[in-house]
């Protein structure tokens, strides 16, 4: 019996289903928004959003478990210097899933797109900074 069990199965064992997660989020975060299955975007929430809490901490102790997660130096600077800013003053909800009108063409799987709730740019948080770095010097 399943009784308390959360979390979809996937049809992976326990190390895939980690290793998908690891990297469905560090496409989320580095392109913002991704195309994939009802059930996965669901299930993907749950994985990033605790993620964006931790790095609004921004210490290092939650650099370090983020990282130990992302496994990714560029996004984790990314995640606590552009992302975690924008949702500040945000208790939750970072992400939301959409989902799409057309089925998967190959096996009909419903389709979804997962992305952040607030808009991420983060060619102008570089180009806010690269104007601060030529005036130090």
């Amino acid at each position: 019996m399943r009784h308390n069990k959360s979390g979809r199965k996937l049809n992976r064992n326990p190390a895939h289903r980690k290793a998908l997660f690891r990297n469905m989020s560090r496409a989320l975060l580095e392109y913002g928004r991704i195309r994939t299955t009802e059930a996965k975007a669901m299930e993907l929430r749950g994985v990033v959003e605790p993620l964006i809490t931790m790095a609004k901490k921004n210490d290092l102790h939650a650099r370090r478990e983020v990282y130990k997660f992302l496994n990714n130096h560029q996004l984790v600077k990314k995640l606590f210097d552009v992302i975690a800013p924008v949702f500040a003053g945000v208790p939750g909800g970072y992400t939301r899933v959409v989902k799409l009108g057309m089925p998967r063409k190959g096996d009909a799987a419903p389709m979804a797109v997962i992305e952040f709730t607030k808009e991420i740019n983060p060619k102008e948080e570089a180009s806010k900074a690269a104007p601060e770095a030529k005036e130090a010097e």
